[in-house]
């Protein structure tokens, strides 16, 4: 298996943590629930990593269930800014160092601001990419906290 940074941060603070590897073609990026049935998970602990900005010009980092939708108000609200937008699929390597289906909430390019939706807390572990299409990381959630600045707050829309 390739080392990706996220990969190497867990190592280097020698963080528990499995991975999984999952059949994808080069380049096409295949949907959380996929994964989740892929991987035979339960998708509720399958969570995906969305980069947002601020109206501040800043950038914030949000992590969902595959299964749910980002509210942006309540994102805002959680991070403390007026409204917030998701990047355009075009920035994401130059913003994260990551690529569309393969972006971790670890090892970016920078530490921005994280919030994991709340529901993460609900299970010993949770499973996110591993920085690559095809690799997940399963960890505990709060072992994130010793790696970048995250907390957990309710960020999902409960309308879907």
């Amino acid at each position: 298996m390739e080392k990706t940074n996220a990969i190497r941060m867990l190592d280097q603070k020698k963080i528990k943590y499995n991975t999984y590897e999952y059949p994808h073609e080069e380049g096409v990026c295949v949907d959380g629930e996929t994964v989740a049935k892929l991987l035979n998970q339960n998708p509720d602990m399958v969570f995906k990593t969305l980069v947002t900005v601020g109206n501040d010009k800043r950038y914030y980092v949000c992590v969902v269930p595959v299964k749910s939708e980002l509210d942006l108000k309540k994102a805002a609200k959680a991070f403390n800014v007026k409204s917030l937008e998701m990047i355009p699929v075009k920035e994401i390597n130059n913003i994260t160092g990551y690529i569309r289906g393969g972006c971790s909430p670890i090892g970016m390019k920078k530490a921005f601001p994280t919030i994991i939706d709340e529901s993460a807390l609900l299970y010993e572990n949770i499973i996110f990419s591993g920085g690559k299409i095809g690799l997940q990381i399963e960890m505990n959630p709060k072992d994130l906290e010793k790696l970048i600045r995250v907390s957990f707050k309710e960020i999902t829309r409960s309308d879907v």
